[in-house]
Order: structure tokens, then C-alpha cells, then sequence
């Protein structure tokens, strides 16, 4: 039973209509396609040695410094404290596959077997999923601490926060355990890859559209639905607040989107070929797959960067605790915003009080009226 499914893998991959200057090895990191070939040519490996040898010396070291920062230079950790040191770990956990796939690129075969191959890439999905849960719920906290702000007091407590955080990790890693039915070393012109097999094309459209889903289009649109209400609250308040982390999360955000929707946008490329039958469809996704998934995997890299750049102004005069500087203001700006929905609070308060009092002088005028008339 295996066999065959190896089989018409291996036939799929051999069939596949490809521009093979446009086949990135990179692309074995996260692909979910079960036509992309693996197998290298020369620059191709170049290239994808290139992407994650940077990525890796840039996250690794940056996401380590991130935690380390955290854990032993913040005594008070706020919810976004919190949040942010989970999505370091979730960054570094898939930064540390870059190693196989390294030497995978270099030698054009895939030596360590089928449960590493499986993990590796359940790891990649891990990442992706507890990534994006972690921003979804960072977008929920602030949408409380606006809309409902003593709701938010009570929900800030450490029991709390790590009973949603340990939630944000077991789901993740059951949404990822998609990885190990799909994926699977198979020989390829002699030579062994870890690549994704489907049994058949409803398999390949259920993954890539759960994946699309659960992965993104969903906590996103929470996300969004969230900051659009924040917005139109703060828009309307007349409040000259220093919100430095509520843009440092916001950035986070956009940033991951930049990284991950090109490839959300190729997982529906290749349903929709599939479903309407379309191999222009398919063809461009599988082109466009390396780049995308280059991306992706950039995304684990990026968090260091940006905060570096976000706490600039703290470098000269905190050294190295700049970053703990910039994280201790999630404390002030969180509070800030339960005050500006306090205030909401207040004044409408006010204005019912003051309506109520008005519609109590009203009535005496309207009963000498109506005697008057009758």
C-alpha cells in the first residue's frame, strides 16, 4: 500500500511541468506540493544555502538574545511581555531545522529518515500556527483593554495568561500534525527527499485549504476586526498617548502578514488549479513556491530586526538592555488604554445622568400643557 503511494508520488514529480531555473531547494522547508521536485541543480542549492545560512544567523542569535532578555532582565513581565517571549520561541524552534536542510542542499539527498523529515516539518508548521495564535491573542488583549477594561483586569492574571498561552501551544500542535501524513522520504532518481505525498488531489485541496484557513484567514481576519474597533475608539478620543509597543505589536503583525500571505495565496493558487482543472494555475503556483516559501521562513527572522530598529532611541543609554526597555512599556501603554476606555465609560455616563434630568424637567411642562388643553 505504501509502495503505491510512493509510486504515484514519484510519477506526479516526474510529470510535473516545471521551468527548472525556477526550482529552489528552499522550497523544501515548507512546500506542501506534491508535484515540486526536490532534487537540486546547481544554483538553485546556491541560492537556498545563501537564504538559510542568512536567516539562520540572523534569527538564532536574535531570537536566543530575545528570550535570554526576557527571562532574565524583566522582572515584571506584562501580557505582551509574555507574548512576545512565546513568539521568540516559536521563531527559534524552527530557526534550529535550518541545519538539515543545509546539508540537505549541499549533498541533494535527504540522510536523516522519515520521522526526521516529518518532524522537521512539523516543527516548520508548529511555528507557523503558535506564531500566528500568539499575535491573534496579543490583537485580543488591547481589543479587551479598550472595549471591555475591567474585564481585562480581571483576565491579567499569571494563572490566566499561561493557562491561554499552554491552549495557543496544544493547539498548534495538533493543527500541525497534518505534517506527518503528508509528508514522507521517497526515492527520486536514486537518490532519497523529503517531500509531501497525497493519496489523492481531495487530500492536497483539504491540507492546503485547513492550512489556509485555520493559519490565516481566520485569526487575521480577528486580528483586523480588532484594530479596526480599537482605531475607531482612539480616533474619536482626544488623547496624546505615547504608544511605542502598541506599534511594535502592530508591526509584528503587518510584518508577518508581508511574510506569510504570498504563500497563503500560492496554497489557493494550487487548490484552485485543481479544482477548476487549470494547469496555468498549478504551474504558477509551483513556480512561485520557492520565493514564497523563502519568505516564510525569513518570517522566523524578522521579529530581531524589527525590534532592534524599534528600540533605537534605548541603545546608547541602556547598552545591551535596550530591548528590555523597549518591552517594560507594555505595561504604561496597556494601562493607558483601559484609561481612554474609562473615560468612554465616564462620559457616557454623564450624558445619560444628564439626559435623565433633562427628560425630568420636561415632564412637569407637557402635564401643565395638557391640562391647559382639555
Amino acid at each position: 500500500m505504501t509502495e503505491a503511494r510512493h509510486s504515484n508520488c514519484a510519477d506526479h514529480i516526474e510529470n510535473a511541468v516545471l521551468d527548472p531555473t525556477t526550482i529552489s531547494n528552499v522550497n523544501s522547508v515548507f512546500t506542501n506540493s506534491t508535484k515540486s521536485p526536490v532534487l537540486s541543480s546547481g544554483k538553485s542549492a546556491s541560492l537556498g544555502i545563501a537564504i538559510l545560512s542568512i536567516a539562520f544567523i540572523i534569527g538564532f542569535p536574535g531570537n536566543a538574545f530575545i528570550i535570554w532578555t526576557i527571562l532574565t532582565r524583566i522582572k515584571k513581565r506584562t501580557v505582551t511581555c509574555l507574548f512576545i517571549l512565546h513568539l521568540a520561541i516559536a521563531d527559534i524552534i524552527v530557526i534550529l531545522t535550518a541545519p538539515f536542510f543545509l546539508l540537505l542542499l549541499g549533498i541533494g539527498r535527504w540522510i536523516f529518515g522519515d520521522i526526521v523529515c516529518k518532524l522537521c516539518h512539523y516543527i516548520s508548521c508548529l511555528s507557523m500556527y503558535a506564531s500566528i495564535f500568539l499575535i491573534m491573542f496579543m490583537s485580543m488583549d488591547r481589543f479587551l483593554a479598550v472595549a471591555k477594561p475591567f474585564t481585562s483586569q480581571k483576565m491579567r492574571t499569571k494563572p490566566v495568561v499561561r493557562g491561554i498561552i499552554a491552549s495557543i501551544w496544544v493547539l498548534a500542535s495538533l493543527l500541525a500534525t497534518t505534517m506527518f501524513f503528508y509528508r514522507s522520504v521517497i526515492g527520486i532518481a536514486g537518490r532519497p527527499q523529503c517531500i509531501p505525498y497525497h493519496n489523492s488531489p481531495k487530500h492536497m485541496v483539504f491540507q492546503y485549504t485547513f492550512e489556509t484557513l485555520t493559519g490565516f484567514i481566520i485569526p487575521f481576519t480577528i486580528i483586523v476586526s480588532c484594530y479596526i474597533y480599537i482605531g475607531l475608539r482612539l480616533r474619536t478620543a482626544k488623547f496624546q498617548t505615547k504608544q511605542k509597543t502598541s506599534h511594535l505589536v502592530i508591526m509584528i503583525i503587518v510584518i508577518f502578514a508581508l511574510f506569510w500571505l504570498p504563500y497563503q495565496v500560492v496554497n489557493m493558487l494550487q487548490v484552485s488549479g485543481e479544482i477548476f482543472a487549470s494547469q496555468n494555475l498549478t504551474i504558477a503556483a509551483l513556480k512561485a513556491r520557492p520565493n514564497v516559501t523563502a519568505l516564510a521562513f525569513f518570517s522566523s527572522s524578522a521579529n530581531p530586526i524589527l525590534y532592534v530598529f524599534a528600540g533605537g532611541n534605548f541603545i546608547r543609554s541602556a547598552g545591551v538592555g535596550f530591548m528590555a526597555k523597549l518591552f517594560e512599556g507594555t505595561a504604561s501603554e496597556t494601562s493607558s488604554f483601559r484609561k481612554i476606555s474609562q473615560v468612554f465609560r465616564q462620559k457616557s455616563h454623564t450624558e445619560s445622568v444628564e439626559l435623565e434630568k433633562c427628560l425630568e424637567k420636561a415632564e412637569p411642562s407637557n402635564n401643565m400643557v395638557s391640562n391647559q388643553i382639555y
